[in-house]
């Protein structure tokens, strides 16, 4: 039977707790294992895009030598050496490099949208003719008779589970149309600019 006594001794004091002006050892595991995670996503990004992030050279040196190390223990190591790297950085660079990956994730996502749109629109053109006469009335300068060889040759490749080279034309093709409109958009949008400077 507990003692109900026990532990009651009629004050509450703080007076002997101790106040800490230091993050808890926790609190700072938690930062580390932050730090380490962010320089493992540039160390996964290619080698040209790190480069392009505003940080110190020594922590950019570190994780591009870490890019290049096929040894999974010297590897580990580095990667270790990078964390010790992005731990003397300070609050405002790890919020630019962090602000920086969360750009690529965004452009990244819109391109996987764009990539989608256009695997789409193959399958329409492969599906149905009159997406090709749409394609050729948006487009003017393409080639028809090119463009419907592809789509034969594409349909030929599904019916006989060939390699699908023509296929992958299609893409590249619906691709470059793509690029094509966008600069044009980016003319029109300049130039309806000028306009309103007038």
């Amino acid at each position: 039977m507990p003692n109900p006594n026990r532990g009651s001794c009629g004050f509450k004091s703080t007076e002997f707790e101790q106040e800490y002006e230091r993050p808890s050892k926790s609190q700072l595991k938690r930062e580390m294992t932050a730090l380490q995670k962010l320089g493992q996503e540039l160390i996964d990004q290619p080698r040209d895009r790190v480069k392009r992030v505003p940080m110190p050279e020594d922590v950019r040196d570190a994780i591009l030598e870490c890019q290049k190390i096929k040894d999974h223990e010297g590897r580990r190591r580095q990667l270790q050496f990078v964390g010790k790297k992005m731990r003397t950085l300070d609050e405002a660079e790890v919020a630019l490099i962090q602000k920086t990956i969360d750009s690529w994730k965004g452009a990244s996502k819109s391109e996987t949208a764009v990539m989608h749109a256009l695997e789409r629109r193959r399958d329409k053109l492969l599906a149905n003719d009159e997406a090709v006469t749409e394609l050729m009335a948006e487009h003017p300068q393409l080639d028809a008779q090119q463009l419907r060889t592809m789509i034969r040759n594409a349909r030929k490749e599904q019916a006989e589970s060939k390699p699908p080279k023509a296929y992958r034309e299609i893409f590249q093709l619906l691709k470059e149309l793509s690029k094509v409109n966008a600069a044009n958009d980016a003319e029109t949008e300049d130039g309806d600019e000028e306009e309103d400077d007038e």
